[in-house]
Order: C-alpha cells, then sequence, then structure tokens
C-alpha cells in the first residue's frame, strides 16, 4: 500500500500562532463603534448603546465637518465612488490634482504626491530613496513608526538607530559617516504612542552640519499645529508665518527636505502624502511600485481631503480647543496622581504597565461608563509599558471630561493599578528618565496663541504645585466655559 504524503497542517498552525498571542495578552481585541458624523464624539455600539470616544485620530472632528461632507457628496454624485484603478490607468484626476496643489501649498514645498494611507506613503517615499541615492545611510529615531522602519527595510540601505530624541546620539552617528556619503535622518514631529516632540530645529542643525537629508513625519501633526495646520515645523515660526514674512525668512518649515502627512488624523479623511521638492516627488512617482500599482483614492474623498485642509487652513478655533481640553484633563488626571506620560503635545499616555489589566481597564471604561479607550500592548509599546492612549477632541466638553476622570480614578483604585509616584521616582524617591517634568510647562502651543492668560512655568521637578494647578486649571475651565 503507498503511503500518503502527510499535508501540512495548516489550521492548526493559525490556531497556534493565535493561541500564543492571546497567552503573552498581545492579542488584539476590536470594538464594533460607529462613530456619529452629527454628533462628534459620541459613537453608538453594535447594541446601540451610547459611546463617548476618547480614543481617536480624527482629532477635530473633520470627518463630520459640514463643507467637507458637501465636498464629498458632490463629487460622488458627479464622478461615482471609484476612481477606475491606479493613477497610471485612470484613476488620475482633476481631484488628484488640485489636492496635491494644496499639500505642496500647506507645507511650502514646490511639489506633493499623494497616496492610500500615511503607512503607504512612509513605506514607498523611503524605499526610493534608500534605492536610488547609492550607498544611502538612513538615521531611524528609536520610536519611528512601523511604516518609516519598514520603508528603510524595503529599501535595502544602511540604518543607524539613534536614541529618542537624543541630539547627542544624533551626532555622534552623522559624524561616523563620510561627509560625501548620502544620509537620510527620519524622525516624526510627535509621536502617537508617548506623544513626545522631536527638536526639530536642532536635527536640521546636525543635519545641515553632516550633508544629510531630513525626512520628518508630520502625520500626527498636520491640521493641529502651526497657524495654517501644517504642523510643528510651521508652529515653531509661528508669527513669521501668521504675518506672511516667512515666505522671504528661512524658517523651521523650509529647512525640512521631505515632510510626509496623512489625511485620516487631523484632516479627518483619508490618504497620506509625502511633499518636497519637484524632482523629488517626481522620482518617487515614477519607481514606487506601491503607488505605481495601487488603485487611486475616489473623488469623493480627494474633494473631502481639500476640503479638510482649505477649512483648516483659515479656522483654527478647533485646534485651540483642542490644546486647551488637552491641557486640562492631563492636569485633572494628575491631581489624582494618575501617571501621566509627560509630554508637550495634544496625546495622553496613561500609563498601566500590564497587558491583562490595561485591557481590564479598558473594559470597565466601556461597559461601565460607555467611554470608549483602546488599550494599547505590544507590539505597539515594548512589553511592561502598555498604556490607555486617551485622545481629547475639541469637541469634549467639561462634562465628558468629568466623567472620564472620575471614571479612570475609581477604576485605578478598584484594579489597584500603579500611581504616578511609582512611575516617576525609583525606590530611592529618584526621579524616574523621561519623568522629569510634566511636559505642561513647554506646551508646543503657548497660552498667548491659545488666548489664555499667563502663568508662573512650572520648573523641572516633581509635579505641579497645588496653587500652580489650581491657577491653571481656573483660568483653562473659565475658557471652555466661554467657549462652548
Amino acid at each position: 500500500m503507498i503511503n500518503e504524503p502527510v499535508r501540512f497542517p495548516y489550521e492548526a498552525q493559525y490556531s497556534s500562532v493565535i493561541e500564543s498571542k492571546k497567552r503573552d495578552q498581545s492579542y488584539r481585541y476590536f470594538r464594533n463603534v460607529n462613530r456619529l458624523a452629527r454628533e462628534f464624539p459620541l459613537a453608538h455600539s453594535a447594541e446601540g448603546k451610547s459611546i463617548n470616544v476618547w480614543c481617536t485620530n480624527d482629532y477635530l472632528g473633520m470627518g463630520g465637518n459640514p463643507e467637507v461632507l458637501q465636498a464629498m457628496h458632490a463629487a460622488l454624485d458627479k464622478y461615482g465612488a471609484c476612481s477606475g484603478g491606479s493613477r497610471n490607468i485612470s484613476g488620475h484626476n482633476q481631484f488628484a490634482v488640485s489636492l496635491e496643489k494644496a499639500l505642496a501649498k500647506l507645507h511650502r514645498k514646490e511639489a506633493a504626491l499623494y497616496f492610500s494611507s500615511g503607512y503607504n506613503a512612509n513605506d514607498c517615499a523611503l524605499t526610493v530613496l534608500g534605492q536610488q541615492l547609492p550607498g544611502c545611510v538612513f538615521l531611524s529615531d528609536a520610536s519611528n513608526h512601523s511604516s518609516i522602519i519598514e520603508g528603510i527595510r524595503h529599501s535595502g540601505a544602511r540604518k543607524s538607530v539613534w536614541r529618542h530624541n537624543d541630539l547627542v546620539d544624533l551626532e555622534s552617528k552623522l559624524a561616523a559617516i563620510p561627509l560625501g556619503t548620502p544620509k537620510v535622518v527620519c524622525f516624526e514631529s510627535i509621536y502617537s504612542m508617548c506623544g513626545t516632540v522631536a527638536p526639530i530645529a536642532e536635527v536640521c542643525d546636525l543635519a545641515e552640519r553632516y550633508g544629510a537629508l531630513t525626512f520628518l513625519d508630520e502625520v500626527h501633526a498636520v491640521g493641529l499645529y502651526g497657524p495654517h495646520g501644517a504642523g510643528v515645523s510651521e508652529h515653531l515660526d509661528f508669527d513669521a508665518h501668521v504675518s506672511g514674512s516667512a515666505s522671504s525668512e528661512r524658517t523651521v518649515l523650509s529647512r525640512i527636505d521631505i515632510i510626509s502627512g496623512a489625511l485620516g488624523k487631523g484632516f479627518g479623511t483619508m490618504g497620506g502624502y509625502v511633499a518636497g521638492s519637484k524632482d523629488l516627488v517626481d522620482m518617487i512617482r515614477s519607481l514606487s511600485r506601491g503607488f505605481i500599482f495601487t488603485t487611486a483614492a475616489g473623488p469623493a474623498t480627494m474633494a473631502g481631503a481639500e476640503a479638510a485642509i482649505n477649512f483648516q487652513r483659515h479656522n483654527p478655533q478647533d485646534r485651540i480647543q483642542l490644546q486647551r481640553n488637552t491641557r486640562l484633563v492631563k492636569q485633572r488626571l494628575l491631581e489624582h496622581k494618575l501617571p501621566v506620560l509627560p509630554n508637550a503635545s495634544h496625546i495622553i499616555p496613561l500609563m498601566v504597565g500590564d497587558a491583562a489589566r490595561c485591557k481590564m481597564a479598558a473594559d470597565r471604561l466601556y461597559d461601565d461608563y460607555g467611554i470608549y479607550v483602546q488599550p494599547i500592548n505590544s507590539p505597539s509599546v515594548p512589553v511592561g509599558q502598555e498604556r490607555l492612549r486617551i485622545s481629547p477632541t475639541a469637541a469634549h466638553t467639561k462634562e465628558h471630561q468629568d466623567i472620564l476622570v472620575s471614571a479612570l480614578a475609581k477604576i485605578w483604585d478598584q484594579l489597584g493599578l500603579r500611581r504616578l509616584d511609582d512611575w516617576a521616582k525609583d525606590e530611592r524617591g529618584q526621579a524616574v528618565e523621561g519623568w522629569e517634568t510634566s511636559g505642561l510647562d513647554a506646551a508646543v502651543w503657548g497660552n498667548e496663541q491659545l488666548g489664555l492668560a499667563a502663568s508662573t512655568p512650572n520648573q523641572h521637578g516633581e509635579g505641579f504645585m497645588a496653587q500652580h494647578l489650581a491657577a491653571e486649571r481656573f483660568v483653562l475651565e473659565d475658557s471652555l466655559l466661554a467657549s462652548k
């Protein structure tokens, strides 16, 4: 009798992988959350339960903005849902041309190229760069997004990783590379899992000194920073960009060689892009397989994205309100000694440090209080640094904030989770690196830019003084109430 060949147990292997993910607590559970365009930030569950969303990248609610929806409806009704193919086949149209002009104008660059996602934009652009710059070396921040890491890997070029936001380490690695070797410093303006902000001007100084290009990911900053929503690189020369003198001055924005961004966050639609010189963008357009062989977004998506850019260019009120809300939520969490990871941005990482209990906290928020916050586990963050990533929006009212803060304080007590001092101090009572300051005193948006009264700046140390908290909170709550 002839023995039949044994077939590989494919399904058993799939099941084994999933079980392994569940055992190490890295398995991802998705919530069925249906956001309501006209009731932002509210949503409903699959069962119809009302949900308040505190975990969204649509920070300004632009996904439901009337001007965005009107532009999308008009394009959809006239041109249909589908682009018809890749940009090389039949997906190139007036909406693509107009959107890319708007993106280039936003960042004061010669050209821009629109992709299906921010991930795709980074992956494709960096792959082409690494392949077309002979002997290229990428210098990548240790906390860079997966899309940057994958783009560098796909390029086949050399990579040197520098410690997160560490200028000394970056310079030592730049200095070790011959001046004539093509090199690209890759970093983000705002890192989405920790909320830290890059020292952009100082990175530009080093790149120029050692003959490197700068590739800046502004994905979590576009729409939210700068007088026109161009990101942190615009915000750093705020007054110059407001007055119009930026066109004749050397600004931080003008010093960045390549900017990548996304339209599904501060602009509330979908897609990603890169902006830079005309020839750079044309090279990526001509050689990127990820661009060439991907179906273009539909006309309505591109029309809505451009409408969002134009709206935010002339209407800064929502991003100002977002920053006010963020400050107040951070301060109120700190009053309860909850471990807000210090940063100067709009992102609030609330540290838990255990995957199972992180999910338990998120489940209690959802089940008991109707609040949606997604637990962040490995591989998004290292094991032992699991957290809740809280995202205030411009539309979260004081009542919403009251419910969130009260719920979190109770859950921290119920689960016995680590408090601020447990994270911020070691066993000798010394400040742990990264926790030296609350981060609120050095926010990217200054009090004057937010229309707030000046307050005594918090010094580096062990958190806020009680009187500083009280004074700052009074100013912020007064501003919030006045804005309703």
